[in-house]
């Protein structure tokens, strides 16, 4: 029986857990200046949140398909929503200490990306569950996930200057409070979201199995090998942006934290509109020239920052920024579809998310140490012109021709009895299936 229910409690669940990341990434910020007033704190902070979900997402994987993608994603919402309210709570006691909120930005590093594979690799399941088109959920997906990004970015900042970025931890809390509780609701009876019956318990041997066999297929799949590694380079570009110098660009240029806010707000309505475009349209023009210039004008936001100090080009640049981006998800998470089979997506997808956020950890990090040995405007020159040259991959190697019609990878050297029962060993395609996808 066709129910939409699912897929839109998978869809309003993750709108609000990503308008709460977009409070977290101005509120986290802002109060780590604050409180410090160090730009290299503020990068250590950003570095102790991304360093975990690396952790996660390499071993995570198999976890998911074992526990089951509903649970993990309530358990994930539940202790991130935990570890934000400790910050405040701990700062207005008089008892938080510097190691205290990287500890517990760690453990919401840890928790969230887990939570983010489980929703994502549900929605080839519910948009067949629902009766909708494939190309079309991916893109709902996308741009509701932009749509929300919009909106928690113009909040948050307008939060952080009203009531202080230690009262916005609360107000995000209770986004992933309210995440957990639609996942836990529209989600029961789906046989997607449970644990499979037929699995062996996850003993050590099945877990190595299992890690390996999505890592074997992720490196098989040239297409998909060139997209993370691609990614991994411009999501830590990204993070040294978002965690740091934007923050640092708002604060000492464009006059605080609504200025941030606002910028981000636009990229993320900006990018909305790209994705609702290309979820009408795309599927009339090849993959791989839009994407590539999608992914060239994407960066126009932090090279724009190096050269003024006034907002209104930036809202121009953040416009065109996030018009590029909003095609970039649609594009490679249909693509991940086509190419993974379902039995395989937690771990493929637990294994490429390892990949794209590699650099995560270091890039909010080197971005603080940058600033204050080079200065901001060198910073963002630098950070610009590497994420310009990353996006031209593309245009250089022809494995990228694939992203117009993506094939399987090879059958596995490996002997099916050394991998996981729970999934074939040479998987095929699976026509319309298919992230890990670049989150901008």
């Amino acid at each position: 029986m066709r129910s939409r229910t699912p897929l839109a409690g998978v869809l309003a669940a993750n709108a609000i857990s990503i308008s709460g990341n977009s409070l977290t990434l101005i509120g986290v910020p802002w109060f780590a200046l604050e409180t410090t007033g160090s730009p290299g704190k503020a990068g250590l902070v950003a570095f102790c949140a991304a360093a975990p979900v690396v952790v996660s997402a390499l071993a995570g994987g198999p976890v998911i398909d074992r526990i089951g993608r509903r649970r993990v994603s309530v358990v994930s919402d539940l202790v991130c929503a935990l570890a934000l309210v400790a910050i405040p709570l701990l700062n207005r006691a008089g008892m938080l200490q510097f190691w205290m909120l990287c500890a517990l930005m760690a453990v919401t590093g840890l928790f969230h990306a887990p939570g983010e594979t489980a929703r994502h690799v549900l929605v080839p399941d519910l948009a067949q569950h629902a009766g909708t088109p494939l190309a079309r959920a991916a893109s709902l997906y996308d741009a509701v996930s932009r749509g929300a990004r919009m909106a928690g970015a113009a909040v948050g900042g307008l939060l952080v200057a009203l009531i202080g970025a230690d009262t916005v931890l609360y107000v995000d809390a209770a986004t992933f409070l309210a995440s957990a509780l639609l996942v836990l609701t529209t989600l029961r009876g789906i046989p997607a979201a449970e644990p499979p019956r037929a699995a062996p318990p996850l003993n050590l041997a099945a877990y190595r199995a299992d890690l390996r066999e999505g890592y074997s297929f992720l490196l098989r799949t040239k297409l998909l090998l060139a997209v993370d590694l691609m990614v991994m380079v411009t999501n830590g570009l990204a993070l040294s942006w978002s965690a740091v110098l934007l923050p640092l660009h708002a604060r000492e240029e464009l006059g605080g934290s609504a200025a941030q806010g606002l910028l981000v707000a636009v990229f993320g309505g900006s990018a909305l509109a790209g994705a609702l475009l290309y979820g009408a349209a795309g599927h009339r023009f090849p993959r791989r020239p839009v994407f590539t210039a999608g992914f060239l004008i994407s960066g126009a936001p932090i090279v724009t920052a190096a050269l003024t100090d006034t907002v209104p080009p930036m809202i121009v640049a953040a416009a065109l920024g996030g018009l590029g981006a909003g095609v970039l998800n649609p594009i490679l998470t249909t693509a991940f579809y086509e190419v993974v089979p379902e039995e395989l997506r937690s771990r493929v997808g637990g294994a490429s998310s390892a990949a794209v956020l590699l650099t995560t950890p270091l890039g909010g990090l080197a971005a603080g140490l940058l600033v204050e040995s080079a200065g901001l405007t060198a910073a963002l020159l630098a950070v610009g012109g590497a994420f310009f040259l990353a996006t031209l991959s593309p245009l250089l190697f022809p494995v990228w021709r694939q992203l117009d019609a993506p094939v399987p990878a090879p059958a596995a050297a490996t002997p099916k009895e050394a991998l996981s029962s729970s999934g074939p060993s040479t998987p095929a395609p699976v026509p319309g299936r298919g992230e890990r996808t670049p989150r901008r």
